[in-house]
């Protein structure tokens, strides 16, 4: 046995040396052990490439799975893009504001038509300016249906509060190009009314920074009831100016007028 060998070769006379014979099972040849090593790569890297392939399986069958209550005019993939949910068909939180006009008005003079109202910083240069082209591009895309949809935004800058604010950022970014844009701003009581009414949670930094809020995007029906609800998406350069590629706000856009669209019908 390969133990006893090893006790005889330990206790043999001092400068004599203990007869090699043929390896020891428990000492394998060091090709072996290098055949060994590699066959346990091999092994690993097989199952690293399962484990990867299942992996990719799954956030494809992922991305294919359809949010309930979601109107089947809207593809799959423009609604996981939007991650857009329905909400209880419940009346929307009314208010009375004064848009980008000097026109002071309440939402319930938009019933009989749909409404995609979001929540916008009259200072912002990230996400609000990239939501400004996509509700652009889903006005043009209504094509004649666009009379029946009202395009709004509610500010959630209490530095930059003034009538004049909401007209300046309409104007910057074409937003008046859209017959029916209000940009709606008030005394800031009133405003944070709105604010929590839509669960939009509002973080002034300074009258030099944009505002810390929520975005989101609702879509509300003729009836004036909340229907839908999106999360807008921003990224950012290796430079941290944010941006979209022109794909994705088309995207937003198409997938916008669908919405509003489907609450047309």
């Amino acid at each position: 046995m390969p133990v006893k060998r090893d006790r005889a070769a330990a206790r043999a006379p001092a400068g004599t040396r203990p007869t090699v014979g043929k390896p020891s099972p428990a000492r394998p040849s060091r090709a072996l052990a290098l055949a060994l090593a590699l066959v346990g790569i091999l092994i690993l890297a097989a199952a690293t490439v399962v484990i990867v392939t299942v992996r990719q399986h799954r956030q494809a069958a992922l991305a294919e799975l359809r949010p309930s209550g979601i109107a089947r005019s809207i593809p799959t993939s423009i609604a996981n893009l939007m991650a857009l949910s329905p909400v209880p068909a419940k009346p929307a939180p009314g208010f009375t504001l004064t848009d980008q006009h000097g026109q002071r008005l309440a939402l319930s003079e938009f019933r009989g038509k749909a409404v995609v109202l979001e929540f916008m910083d009259s200072r912002c240069t990230t996400i609000c300016p990239l939501v400004s082209e996509e509700f652009i591009a889903a006005y043009h895309d209504l094509g004649p249906l666009a009379g029946k949809v009202v395009f709004a935004a509610v500010n959630v800058n209490p530095n930059h509060a003034a009538v004049g604010d909401v007209a300046q950022f309409s104007t910057e970014h074409q937003l008046t190009s859209i017959p029916s844009w209000h940009f709606f701003t008030g005394p800031i009581p009133r405003l944070q009314a709105v604010w929590r009414g839509y669960n939009i949670e509002v973080q002034p930094r300074g009258p030099r920074t944009d505002t810390i809020h929520t975005s989101a995007v609702y879509f509300l029906d003729p009836q004036g009831r909340e229907r839908y609800l999106a999360t807008p998406m921003v990224d950012s350069t290796n430079a941290g100016a944010a941006y979209l590629p022109v794909g994705q706000i088309a995207a937003w856009g198409r997938g916008i007028a669908l919405v509003a669209r489907s609450l047309t019908s």
